[in-house]
């Protein structure tokens, strides 16, 4: 008997701990990137299952979700399965007009109904659109040796805030448009940055394959718990962030010097990571502070 008194005093304590973040961002619009790693789930858990249940949870209890997404992976697959060899430039991988195509198809008709669905099993909650619904992306080509590889030039929020307004949580996905109709595929880190920022979102979350940012590496024991702006500049100025995280990173800079109260770097292989990260004292993963953000989180009144 007493060990079932004592999970059921530990699960009060546990909303106990979270009934003051839910007071605190109540109303409140959190921008969550789920990069197309997170997608292949993890060996004990059905990550996009786990994920849609904290994405629903966070708008039953008054928050404002709203998801970008990215598909890499599953555009590289779909290419190798169509026989179209990926070339990659300084990161970016080079889009012609049949790769920009296999782009939309994989990211509007693939991971976009994926995500969806996931989310409506908990009733009819997501609507999924591409930055080309309602000019919502704007977009401009980046280099001439990308093809149609696009920068974000412009946000229409009102097509998210028209979602929101009507209790929706909008999936984008991102594919955007010039305005002359044709698309671009663009670097979804970029996206969800440029997004959260025409939102003035209280949070800009990436859900990635590492726990966070770390000082060291190859050392787990250096894991950044939390960080400014100024702080991640140096390190990319230092080599320390590289490679693949720096789009992440200068996405997560630019949005907290840009409106945007936080932003999060958090590990979406682990079980409800980003319930851990919004409703728990400790957190888990990397926050870099903005200029207006809620404090409160990861133990800043320490």
């Amino acid at each position: 008997m007493s060990t079932d008194h004592d999970a059921a005093g530990l699960k009060a304590s546990i909303l106990v701990e979270a009934l003051p973040y839910i007071r605190r961002f109540a109303g409140k619009i959190v921008v969550v990137k789920y990069g197309g790693n997170a997608l292949a789930g993890t060996s004990d858990h059905d990550a996009l299952s786990l994920f849609a249940e904290d994405i629903v949870l966070m708008r039953l209890v008054g928050m404002r979700p709203v998801v970008v997404h990215g598909g890499g992976p599953q555009i590289s697959d779909l290419m190798k399965r169509l026989g179209k060899e990926t070339e990659f430039v300084d990161g970016l991988r080079v889009t012609d007009a049949e790769t920009v195509d296999i782009a939309r198809m994989v990211l509007k008709g693939q991971v976009n109904p994926q995500i969806v669905a996931a989310i409506n099993v908990h009733g009819h909650y997501a609507v999924g659109v591409s930055g080309v619904d309602g000019g919502l992306i704007r977009a401009t080509a980046r280099d001439e040796r990308l093809g149609f590889v696009g920068d974000v030039t412009e946000i229409n929020p009102e097509v998210i805030h028209g979602l929101l307004d009507d209790e929706f949580i909008p999936v984008i996905a991102t594919i955007g448009s010039d305005i002359n109709g044709q698309a671009y595929n663009i670097n979804a880190d970029t996206v969800a940055g440029a997004i959260a920022e025409s939102l003035g979102a209280e949070k800009l979350v990436y859900l990635t394959d590492i726990e966070g940012l770390r000082r060291d590496v190859a050392d787990a024991a250096s894991l950044i718990r939390q960080t400014t702006a100024d702080e991640l500049d140096q390190l990319i100025a230092d080599g320390i962030i590289a490679g693949g995280m720096i789009p992440k990173v200068t996405s997560c800079i630019h949005a907290v010097r840009n409106g945007v109260g936080n932003a999060h770097i958090l590990d979406g292989r682990i079980a409800h990571v980003l319930l851990l990260e919004i409703f728990t004292d400790s957190g888990i993963g990397t926050m870099i502070k903005g200029l207006h953000g809620t404090t409160g989180l990861q133990g800043d009144d320490a």
